[in-house]
């Protein structure tokens, strides 16, 4: 068939297109090479110092001695980091950026975040085409925010006359979007959990009022459908244990372990009877929860603390005599998280609050600072839940959560040791993601206008 002059005028428009490209500049940033430093990797490993990091796009490509990447880093940029500490960017396993959506809200809770070197996230459930909208914005640089990870929500019908549940499923029937799902003996859960899959979620979050078979039932599809499972630790009425034995890959809130000891479990998550502490040991270790860390253990079940979150409420509610008690206190939470620790269990770092528009650092530095002082955890170990156990909790392992070679470039650059101090996160210089340097100097702390009064 004869070529016509329309379509031979536009393949040679497509070739001088296509030379145009390959005579461009490719506009790709320059190798950087940060020599100098004490690295404090995230494995748990001894710092070492005298460290060179050789990064490339959003990679590292290499960590060595000083000096020793010299070859591999001729043309690359130099930044020197002699007396600066590099720890890899920090882990919040629990956060909520939509509850309702709010994209200014969440957009300078992430940039708090980020400029206070946290460099991902683990969202435990929110309206998730409001989080994947950000989550992509971060992806691409478009907005200074940490990565986000997230969890679509199910639970038991009668869960879903909470409010909350309204405000992120606005034009579906509560219980019915594909993020914030009911679920009972009749659901397909194989449909089910296609359906979360398909809001490019990395997990489902079991939530409440779910039986043990239930819950059983979801993380092992969840599972075959290669979705991990984020689960509460006590889901109401599956207790505990029964949370624990249908292999989920983390459990959020140590308080609600305590639930474990009592003869009759809570029936809905809506009854929020407190932990009734005298049935725990009175001293040393619990052995009911004993039993539950042992489980976890051999399970490799991540533990999300969020003992900050109870210590801080408790302090706030013993103001005002009218406020209901958390459902453990302070003290409780305390010694349940040392237990968990004794016991060898991987802790993450998760917060499940937000700071107020005052506050210029982000909320996981309270997590750290409780592991450290009030459960007692030596920093190295405290920097290893907040970055890789992090990692792990959020299924990126393989990507982040430590500072090696093939992973992405996402670390802290600290002025003073956090080792001597852990205090000592809050030295930022700069936090690096994916390549991109985020010098704290260029931070612009969130505004009451920005964050309003929601929590």
């Amino acid at each position: 068939m004869p070529m016509t002059s329309h379509l031979r005028t536009t393949l040679r428009s497509f070739g001088l297109a296509a030379s145009l490209i390959a005579a461009a500049p490719s506009g790709a940033a320059k190798p950087i090479l940060y020599s100098g430093a004490t690295v404090i990797d995230g494995t748990g490993a001894e710092p070492r110092a005298g460290q060179d990091i050789l990064v490339d796009g959003e990679r590292i490509v290499a960590v060595g001695a000083a000096g020793s990447l010299a070859a591999q880093a001729a043309a690359a940029r130099r930044v020197d980091l002699a007396g600066r500490f590099v720890i890899p960017g920090l882990i919040d396993s629990h956060v909520h950026l939509a509850t309702p959506p709010n994209r200014t809200r969440a957009e300078a809770i992430l940039r708090r975040q980020l400029y206070g070197g946290v460099t991902a996230v683990r969202d435990m459930a929110d309206d998730l085409r409001s989080v994947g909208e950000l989550s992509r914005a971060s992806l691409v640089g478009d907005i200074p925010a940490p990565d986000i990870y997230y969890a679509a929500l199910m639970a038991g019908p009668s869960f879903f006359a909470d409010p909350r549940v309204i405000a992120v499923s606005r034009g579906f029937t509560p219980g019915t979007a594909p993020w914030m799902q009911a679920i009972d003996k009749k659901t397909d859960l194989r449909t089910a959990v296609t359906l979360a899959r398909g809001t490019s979620a990395s997990a489902i979050k079991i939530y409440a009022n779910l039986p043990a078979e239930r819950v059983a039932a979801i993380t092992a599809e969840a599972h075959r459908q290669k979705l991990m499972i984020w689960a509460h630790s006590a889901v109401f009425p599956a207790r505990p244990a029964e949370v624990i034995a249908a292999d989920v890959d983390s459990v959020s809130h140590v308080c609600y372990l305590g639930y474990e000891a009592q003869p009759a479990m809570l029936a809905a998550y809506q009854d929020r009877t407190p932990v009734d502490e005298a049935l725990l040991a009175p001293t040393g270790d619990d052995p009911v929860v004993a039993r539950l860390f042992d489980a976890m253990r051999k399970k490799g079940t991540i533990l999300d603390a969020t003992g900050s979150l109870f210590v801080k409420f408790e302090a706030e509610r013993k103001a005002d005599p009218k406020a209901k008690p958390l459902r453990c206190t302070g003290a409780r939470t305390i010694r349940l998280t040392q237990q968990a620790w004794r016991a060898g269990l991987p802790i993450s770092t998760g917060t499940d609050f937000v700071n107020k528009a005052g506050d210029a650092w982000p909320e996981v530095h309270a997590e750290l600072r409780y592991l450290a002082r009030d459960v007692g955890m030596p920093p190295l170990a405290v920097i290893h839940s907040a970055t890789l156990v992090g990692a792990q909790a959020a299924g990126q392992d393989k990507e982040m959560g430590s500072i090696e070679a093939g992973k992405l470039a996402n670390f802290v650059v600290l002025t003073a040791d956090p080792l001597a101090d852990i205090d000592n996160i809050e030295r930022i210089e700069m936090t690096v993601k994916r390549g991109r340097e985020y010098p704290r100097a260029g931070y612009t702390a969130p505004t009451k206008k920005e964050l309003g009064d929601d929590d």
